[in-house]
């Protein structure tokens, strides 16, 4: 009996080693979005986060989701953070490389950075290829005739006053790129609509009859959560960080449609 549980396990692990955490998706959604102008209704945003390119994620499996996610060609892109793991220097220019063919999205394509990015190599490396990289920052853009402010956070930023100084004079439609989804709290309390974030990996490793091994602390772990008039879709992600391992919870890449409900 405990060979074969021993026997059971180590399949189970090589499974999720081996096929599962390689195995990309690409997960669709409509997402409610309150106070939605009609006019973006239908707006199509890809997301993709955690991508972890390490020994571990090869640069042909970035190109691999780079592709799932642009062959659905929406509207507009947003990278979550965590593009390498523990800031290794030696995939940052790399990873940024591969990522460069979602950076013409027809509305924009937007990064924040995660806990294993540096600050100035990482951001310096998108940048390069396109991407508009928001630290703490606030940009407006156009869409279809609405004005859109869209605010990236930096993973350290939690202070109320903080996001409070990146979201002053905002107005109408509000989209906030934080890699944390812890965040979602204070957006609610700044009647931002959408939060879009990666960082728990869905908890990577989830088992039957008990959940998640890791990351319960979070207010949503994988999918669409709301708390006032806020809504946060959490992506599982690309990698793995820690142990190059996925159960019960495949990676993935993410096409967003938003809905508006009036």
């Amino acid at each position: 009996m405990v060979a074969t549980g021993v026997g059971l396990g180590a399949g189970v692990t090589a499974y999720g080693a081996l096929y599962e955490r390689r195995h990309i998706g690409r997960t669709e959604r409509d997402i409610t979005v309150v106070g939605l102008p009609h006019a973006l209704d239908g707006l199509r945003i890809g997301l993709i986060t955690d991508v972890h390119h390490s020994e571990t994620l090869s640069a042909d499996d970035v190109s691999r989701a780079v592709a799932l996610l642009n062959e659905s060609r929406p509207d507009l892109i947003v990278l979550g953070g965590d593009y390498v793991s523990f800031g290794d220097r030696r995939y940052i220019t790399p990873v940024a490389e591969r990522l460069a063919p979602l950076a013409n999205a027809p509305f924009g394509s937007f990064a924040v950075l995660g806990n294993h990015d540096d600050d100035r190599e990482m951001p310096a490396a998108l940048e390069r290829q396109g991407f508009v990289v928001l630290r703490d920052q606030r940009t407006a853009i156009n869409i279809r005739g609405e004005i859109v402010d869209i605010a990236g956070l930096r993973f350290w930023t939690r202070r109320a006053a903080d996001l409070a100084r990146i979201l002053a004079g905002t107005s109408g439609t509000t989209f906030l790129l934080a890699h944390d989804p812890r965040r979602l709290t204070e957006a609610a309390a700044f009647d931002v609509q959408l939060v879009l974030s990666g960082h728990t990996h869905g908890g990577q490793v989830v088992l039957p009859a008990i959940g998640a091994v890791a990351g319960r602390k979070f207010p949503v772990l994988d999918g669409i959560g709301t708390e006032g008039n806020a809504t946060v879709f959490v992506s599982r992600g690309v990698g793995t960080v820690y142990a190059p391992v996925r159960l019960n919870c495949p990676p993935e890449v993410a096409v967003l449609t938003l809905r508006s409900t009036r």
